[in-house]
């Protein structure tokens, strides 16, 4: 029943009010009945259940709502307790006002208001349950009971079933609210913490494949190597050749060398483990790398900061991590990257502007998630690179942020610690 919306909570909660509303409607008639017939007692009876019908109509649309496919909102939810707490209110006019024993009923709406909206429509609800009871101390039709002689005696009464339910109403209404702030509180932790389990999952099972791949990429460079030698020494006199075979050397030798590092380091980087690096040199340092890797991307970079310089933990993980993203913004851009780093004694800030097409709206949203890749079929891309980095830098403390620029382009913006140098 209801499945379009049955995945979502508010959803849910309007319709166990449904049901819940089909139990109070049936037990109204039940009582109007049994009174009318066992009990001899005038009252408005045909009010009443004009009253009644209108909760079974307004029961009713609130089926043929459920089947909609667009979400419940807090306020929808809210309303439609409204018009509970105003059902009552009128069976209530019509049945003795504030001395009639249901008048309690009005916790009801007010508990589930607590319950499943935000703490301002709890103190709302409170106000207006309070307001109907006050209002019904004066205004209804009584009962017709004698309490002449006694008539100070049930004034009290009345006045404290009022005072009652005022305390109650209070008292319901900010523990309550306490009460759900704290179970959200535990379920966003909850969620945070699978998510962070699922991300380390995710990089240990990288990680695995990654030192597999490491050893069996190990024998192919080096035949690469050999040939790449053997081809050097055989067309000695072509110089256009001699440096082709150059730079096919240095990469080969730049993938070995990237490929001893990982095996050597995997399993035991830490935060801690690392030493210490003045900040624009960490910086040059992995700018010098990526021009090797490289070589046809033209970029500018602009630094600054404060002297003396601080430092940074020095870190092949860190650094990977900010060369992936250096790379991502080469594939998108389509002339020239700009990159920025400017640095307090405690905040490194540092910029990659692309002047590509910028990203898109699902990009947006789903950057950051592994195996998910915005680039073009044909393009080299394993939607790995962006979530290793933010996973690792937010490792370190950092974090990562993505957006468009008005003018065009993108610019993922990094931030992470630095260790203040000592005077």
């Amino acid at each position: 029943m209801f499945r379009e919306l049955s995945k979502l909570p508010i959803s849910k909660n309007l319709q166990r009010l449904f049901l819940l509303r089909n139990i109070a409607i049936a037990v109204q008639a039940l009582a109007l009945t049994i009174m009318y017939w066992s009990i001899d007692i005038v009252i408005p009876w045909g009010e009443m259940i004009v009253v009644i019908v209108l909760l079974v109509l307004v029961n009713f649309l609130t089926w043929i709502r459920l089947h909609q496919k667009w979400p419940v909102t807090n306020i929808e939810f809210f309303l439609q307790l409204l018009v509970d707490v105003v059902a009552l209110s009128c069976l209530l006019y019509f049945s003795g006002g504030s001395t009639n024993p249901f008048i309690s009923l009005y916790l009801l709406p007010l508990t589930i208001t607590a319950a499943v909206l935000p703490w301002r429509y709890t103190w709302v609800m409170a106000i207006i349950t309070i307001a109907c009871y006050s209002v019904l101390l004066f205004i209804y039709i009584p009962l017709p009971h004698n309490h002449e002689n006694h008539l100070i005696e049930f004034a009290l009464h009345v006045s404290g079933m009022w005072l009652a339910f005022v305390l109650s109403t209070v008292i319901i209404a900010w523990f309550v609210v306490l009460m759900s702030s704290s179970i959200r509180d535990r379920d966003r932790d909850l969620a945070k913490a699978r998510e962070q389990a699922l991300r380390n999952e995710q990089i240990i099972a990288l990680g695995t494949l990654a030192a597999g791949a490491a050893h069996e990429l190990g024998t192919p460079l080096s035949t690469m190597a050999v040939i790449a030698g053997e081809l050097q020494k055989d067309y000695a006199q072509d110089t256009e050749f001699q440096n082709n075979v150059r730079i096919l050397k240095d990469q080969i030798g730049h993938c070995k060398q990237t490929l001893t590092h990982l095996l050597a380091k995997a399993g035991h980087a830490r935060t801690e483990q690392g030493s210490e690096l003045p900040v624009d040199e960490f910086l040059n340092q992995i700018l010098d790398k990526w021009k090797l890797i490289r070589p046809s991307v033209e970029f500018t970079y602009h630094s600054g900061g404060v002297q003396p310089i601080p430092k940074i933990m020095e870190n092949q993980l860190l650094s990977q991590s900010i060369l992936n993203l250096l790379n991502n913004a080469a594939d998108a851009s389509s002339k020239c990257v700009d990159i920025k780093s400017s640095w307090t004694t405690q905040i490194l800030h540092f910029e990659i502007v692309d002047d590509g097409e910028g990203l898109s709206a699902e990009a947006m949203e789903r950057a950051g998630e592994a195996f998910f890749s915005s680039k073009k079929p044909g393009q080299q891309g394993f939607g790995i690179g962006l979530f290793l980095a933010n996973a690792n830098i937010e490792r370190f403390g950092g974090s990562v942020r993505l957006f468009n620029l008005e003018q065009g382009g993108a610019c993922t913006q990094v931030i992470l610690p630095l260790i203040a140098t000592r005077s």
